[in-house]
């Protein structure tokens, strides 16, 4: 599943798939349970994973790529739990993400982020092959793309003009 589909909502606990989108609010399936509910926009405020970056020194870093980086490095630097130590955390961290800013990332985004892979990772509902498959659909598309402005250029060209008529007096 995409990292694109995933939403956290404020004042709900967890990570919620985005089903439809409505003019005042979203509805949003639970992971575990499949149910699905209205979450009103009026109430609560949405987050998709897809739009959250990591402060590093000179940028931000995707979400996703913090999530591919952390299973790689998964069998080297074991996943610690969200309630570990100050001190942990901040080195696990730190081993996953090495330029990332200590002074505006917070305790509290790192145990987010943690929390997060954990629940996605459990329900193996991270899959980081899709990007390869979404580049060659973006060739496929732009390929598509020229060929049909190719044809409308070749319809055109094919059409003889329309001679402009003059008033007379």
């Amino acid at each position: 599943m995409k990292i694109e589909d995933f939403v956290a909502v404020s004042a709900l606990p967890g990570i919620y798939k985005m089903v439809a989108n409505r003019s005042n609010g979203l509805i949003v399936e639970d992971l575990d349970t499949g149910k699905r509910r209205f979450a009103s926009a009026r109430k609560h405020q949405f987050t998709p994973l897809a739009s959250i970056g990591i402060y590093t020194d000179d940028d931000t870093t995707e979400l996703k790529e913090v999530f591919k980086s952390m299973s790689e490095k998964m069998e080297t630097t074991p996943l610690v739990k969200s309630t570990a130590p100050t001190p942990e955390l901040v080195e696990y961290f730190g081993a996953i993400l090495p330029e990332y800013d200590r002074d505006r990332v917070h305790l509290s985004d790192i145990k987010k982020v943690i929390k997060w892979f954990t629940f996605l990772n459990e329900r193996d509902l991270l899959d980081f092959s899709e990007e390869e498959e979404t580049t060659e659909e973006e060739t496929k598309e732009e390929e598509a793309t020229a060929k049909v402005e190719k044809k409308k250029e070749e319809v055109k060209a094919e059409k003889p003009k329309k001679a402009k008529k003059t008033a007379k007096k």
